[in-house]
């Protein structure tokens, strides 16, 4: 019987530590030396501090500042321990209610009502988590944000026009704004004389 065991306790042991401690350690230090920023989670920092990450959407929902994405995580929005979007299909009931909501609450915050709302404005993402929004649904927001701010609209869209991104390696994807960036650039430009 120990002629068995022996072999197999030894195995288990050298897995455990292969697979459980030098692998993961070599695969972090390679990812700390290539990918520095990415791999501590693409945190966006102000003076010293972390105040998010790239990747993971945020909530801001007064009127000085470009609202993202709704997210359909519970039990807040925009939680990462809870990622998935709402499973409600496109006739559920549920789902009209809530995009109707969303229509009213962005046409009473904002002055562009006659435009077409944006439907990332309204919607949630398959994740819930999702950072960034659509071009178009930062410049719908942008009346509002000069109105209560207090600044020219055109500063405002060429802050939008500055921050939007092209598709991913110029091939994948569609044209986007991370709210967070555009949110910090837009206090730093509001706190220019």
């Amino acid at each position: 019987m120990a002629s068995l065991l022996r072999p197999a306790v030894t195995l288990f042991v050298f897995f455990s530590i292969a697979a459980g401690v030098v692998y993961p350690a070599l695969v972090t230090g390679i990812a700390n030396l290539a990918f520095p920023v990415q791999a501590r989670g693409s945190l966006v920092e102000r003076d010293g501090q972390a105040v998010g990450s790239e990747l993971i959407g945020q909530s801001f929902s007064t009127a000085r500042y470009f609202w993202s994405r709704p997210s359909a995580t519970t039990p807040m929005p925009n939680n990462g321990q809870s990622s998935g979007g709402s499973n409600l299909g496109p006739l559920n009931p549920a789902l009209i209610d809530a995009v109707k909501g969303r229509i009213e609450a962005l046409g009473v915050g904002s002055t562009s009502a006659t435009t077409p709302v944006p439907i990332d404005l309204v919607t949630t993402s398959a994740s819930g988590l999702d950072p960034d929004i659509s071009p178009e649904a930062a410049l719908f927001q942008i009346e509002r944000i000069a109105h209560e701010r207090g600044l020219p609209i055109e500063k405002v869209k060429a802050l939008v026009t500055s921050h939007t991104r092209g598709p991913q390696w110029g091939i994948f994807g569609e044209p986007r704004v991370n709210v967070l960036d555009l949110n910090l650039a837009l206090d730093a430009l509001a706190s220019k004389p």
